[in-house]
């Protein structure tokens, strides 16, 4: 995140829309849905929230996120519940990176 918030691309992303932890999930799916997703969706959610107030036709989410690790598998899954009960229809398109020991 330090990269991101620091780096050659920090302009692609508005610094309010930035969230982490104070910890990871520790490649842990039940960390990451039940217990440090459990503390953080509430303030993902808002900040979704908020951006989509400013949308005059929202049509839907880009979900992009890795199946390795409690974040990126154990979170995304209970984004993606939330997302659904929040905004019903609109549709949420997931992108899904699977982890390999080596990049071709």
């Amino acid at each position: 995140m330090h990269e991101i918030r620091t780096g050659t691309y920090r302009s692609l992303f508005h610094p309010e829309q930035l969230i982490t932890g104070k910890e990871d999930a520790a490649n842990n799916y039940a960390r990451g849905h039940y217990t440090i997703g459990k503390e953080i969706i509430d303030l993902t959610l808002d900040r979704i929230r908020r951006l989509s107030e400013n949308c005059t036709g929202l049509q839907g989410f880009l979900v992009f996120h890795s199946f390795g690790g409690g974040t990126g598998s154990g979170f995304t899954s209970l984004l993606m519940e939330r997302l659904s009960v929040d905004y019903g229809k609109k549709a949420k398109l997931e992108f899904s990176v699977y982890p390999a020991p080596q990049v071709c």
